[in-house]
């Protein structure tokens, strides 16, 4: 039987995806936020992306697959707006202040559906060893952060020494956990910013 050779070379190629692949994962990574990993299914997804299943399969393998996609995105998109929160304060104590102020900012648009990787340590990060790594790697970035403002504060006098930079870089990253935690939980903003202001005080 005769076969048209441009018929048998487009069934060989590659297809196309006709979609915007971040729009998709940023859709998703909004149905995991509100959902959690275990309670959104396939089905979920294909609703909120408007993809068809084997779209989803084709471009990223699996629901977990996604998943990771999801995070590796947040971590971006976390570490973009940590950067540009202190990129134009000129001490220690004032990007600190700034980090933490996002927990309590009014609009909340960072923290209105909690943290992502919070919310994937206490359901993931014993049931997939590749989702903990990456959340490993996040929480290495947070404190090198922390890490680094602490150093600058304390060469410039404004951090005591009490505590070398790693330590106090470990408590500013569990108590931004927590912060991150009880601004959901939490409606009064004057109360929020007496956590921060506590928080802080440690420091001076």
């Amino acid at each position: 039987m005769f076969c048209n050779f441009e018929t048998i070379i487009s069934n060989k190629m590659p297809k196309v995806e006709t979609f915007d692949k971040q729009e998709v994962i940023g859709k998703a990574l909004n149905l995991f936020q509100e959902k959690g990993y275990n309670l959104t299914s396939m089905q979920d997804l294909v609703d909120v992306t408007g993809l068809n299943r084997s779209s989803i399969y084709n471009s990223f393998g699996s629901k977990l697959h996604l998943y990771k996609e999801c995070l590796k995105s947040y971590k971006q998109e976390t570490k973009k707006v940590l950067s540009g929160t202190i990129e134009s304060k000129n001490c220690a104590i004032s990007r600190l202040e700034a980090i933490f102020r996002l927990g309590i900012s009014s609009d909340k648009k960072f923290m209105e559906k909690g943290c992502l990787f919070n919310s994937c340590a206490s359901e993931m990060a014993n049931q997939e060893v590749t989702v903990k790594n990456i959340l490993l790697d996040n929480k290495d970035d947070m404190l090198s952060l922390f890490s680094e403002i602490i150093a600058d504060g304390q060469k410039n006098k404004l951090i005591n020494t009490s505590q070398s930079a790693r330590a106090y870089g470990l408590y500013l990253l569990s108590s931004f956990q927590g912060l991150r935690i009880s601004g959901i939980l939490m409606n009064d903003i004057k109360e929020l910013e007496q956590i921060v202001n506590t928080t802080l005080s440690v420091l001076k």
